[in-house]
C-alpha cells in the first residue's frame, strides 16, 4: 500500500451525553465510507466530552461498549477506525483511552493518554498511561492524544521504535489553535513523519473548540486543513513521502543519542 485515504471526523461533542455522541460518530463514519476513505479518525474524549465530574456514571467500563461499537462500524463499512479517545473506567480508575481497529473490526492498539492537561483539570480525575502504542496502517503508526503534542520526546521515542505516521485526536481550545498548528508542523518535520490531527468543534461549559483539523506531510507541508465547522474532510496521502524525506535529510543517521 503506497497511498492511504484518510477521513478526518471533525465533530461537535455533546457534553456528558454518550448516546448522542455515539450517533454522531456513527453518522460521521458512514459519511467517511461514502467518501471512499480507508481510515476514519475521531477526536479526543468523544463519548463524554470533558464532563470529568460525572465519569462514574458516564465512562465506558473497560471500553467494551466503544470497542464493540467501533468494531461493528469498521466491519460494516470496510474501513479502519482510529477511534480518537474515550473516557473509560478500569479497575477503579478512569483513563483517556484510544482504540484503533482495522477494517475487519479487529483491535490493533489501545493507548492511554500519557500527559494529562492541568488547565482542564484532567489530572484530578484521569489516570495517566505510561506505554506508547504501535500498529500498522499502511506503515508503522502510533496514536498520541492532544496535550501529548507538547512533548517532543514522546514522539521521538515512538519514531525510534519505527513509527512513520502519527494520529493525534484532540480537544484543543480555540485560543491556542496557532500553537496547535505550529506544534503539529514541528512534530512532522523533526520526525519526518505524517501527522494527522483531528480536533473537535463546538463548546463545553468552560471551553470553545475551533477545529482546524489537519494533515501534515513529512516535509512539513499542510495537505489538508479544515475550518471551525463540523465536517468530514478527506485527503489521500502518499506514503512514499516518508522515505523521500528521510533520504533527503538523513536526520536519523546523523543523530547523536549519546549526547542527549
Amino acid at each position: 500500500m503506497t497511498q492511504l485515504t484518510l477521513a478526518l471526523a471533525q465533530i461537535d461533542i455533546a457534553f456528558g451525553q454518550p448516546a448522542r455522541n455515539y450517533q454522531t460518530v456513527a453518522d460521521a463514519v458512514a459519511e467517511a465510507a461514502r467518501k471512499k476513505a480507508d481510515v476514519v479518525v475521531l477526536p479526543e474524549m468523544w463519548n463524554t466530552g470533558y464532563d470529568l465530574e460525572h465519569l462514574e456514571t458516564l465512562a465506558d467500563p473497560d471500553g467494551l461498549q466503544t470497542q464493540t461499537f467501533l468494531s461493528d462500524l469498521a466491519r460494516h463499512y470496510h474501513l479502519a477506525i482510529v477511534g480518537g479517545s474515550i473516557a473509560t473506567a478500569e479497575n477503579e480508575h478512569f483513563f483517556n483511552r484510544s482504540l484503533t481497529l482495522d477494517a475487519r473490526g479487529h483491535l490493533l492498539a489501545s493507548y492511554a493518554k500519557a500527559h494529562l492537561f492541568r488547565l482542564m483539570n484532567e489530572e484530578k480525575f484521569i489516570t495517566a498511561g505510561s506505554e506508547p502504542n504501535h500498529f500498522t496502517l499502511g506503515v508503522p503508526a502510533s496514536v498520541a492524544i492532544c496535550y501529548d503534542l507538547r512533548f517532543p520526546e514522546w514522539f521521538r521515542r515512538m519514531v525510534s521504535d519505527g513509527t512513520q505516521l502519527f494520529f493525534l485526536p484532540a480537544e484543543w481550545p480555540t485560543p491556542r489553535l496557532e500553537q496547535f498548528s505550529a506544534l503539529l508542523t514541528a512534530r512532522a518535520i523533526e520526525n519526518q513523519a505524517f501527522v494527522v490531527a483531528v480536533n473537535r468543534v463546538g463548546q463545553d461549559p468552560d471551553n470553545e473548540f475551533g477545529g482546524q483539523s489537519q494533515v501534515i506531510d513529512p516535509f512539513g507541508m499542510r495537505l489538508l486543513q479544515l475550518d471551525d465547522q463540523p465536517q468530514v474532510g478527506v485527503v489521500t496521502i502518499d506514503l512514499n513521502q516518508i522515505a523521500a524525506a528521510r533520504q533527503q535529510i538523513p536526520v536519523f543517521t546523523d543523530r547523536r543519542p549519546e549526547l542527549y
